[in-house]
Parts: structure tokens; sequence; C-alpha cells
């Protein structure tokens, strides 16, 4: 019964180090897609590269504000990739 109450003890003492929440300043923030978006681009860390696929296509932004703030920015965009595209 000790070993039991023993193991029950070091499995919550070690269930508490890891239920520690990241820092703050690693989330990313995902914007919300729609009509004129107000957008706080300081710098553009990634986009996506639509180059050589044809049609409505997923497409991803990531950049950095003013304050440092990491964004993810998701919307669909017209491939230019179409060969019967003039």
């Amino acid at each position: 019964m000790k070993l039991f109450a023993l193991g029950f003890a070091a499995l919550l003492a070690t269930g508490s180090v890891f239920a520690a929440a990241p820092p703050a300043a690693t989330d990313v923030i995902h914007d919300k897609t729609g009509f004129f978006v107000h957008l706080d681009v300081a710098k553009v860390l990634s986009s996506t590269d639509t180059y050589g696929q044809c049609g409505i296509v997923p497409a991803q932004l990531k950049y950095l504000d003013h304050q440092d703030r990491e964004h993810v920015l998701d919307y669909q965009v017209q491939g230019i990739g179409c060969a019967n595209d003039n």
C-alpha cells in the first residue's frame, strides 16, 4: 500500500511539471478572414507559393505585427498554374 501511495505521489509531482503552460510570448495569433480586415504587418515571415496550382487553393500568410507578435492568416486564393489560362 505504501508503494502505491509513493507511486501516486510521484505521478502527481511529475504531472504538475508538464501541466505548466508555455510562455505567452510564443503564442501565435490566428487572424480571421473577411472583408476589410486590417492587418498590422511589420514583417512577412512566410507565405504560400501557389505557382503551378490550378483553381481556388488554400494559402497561409505568417507575419509579425509592430509589437513583434506572430500572426497566421489562412485564406483562399486563385492559383496561377492552370494550363488553359491566357
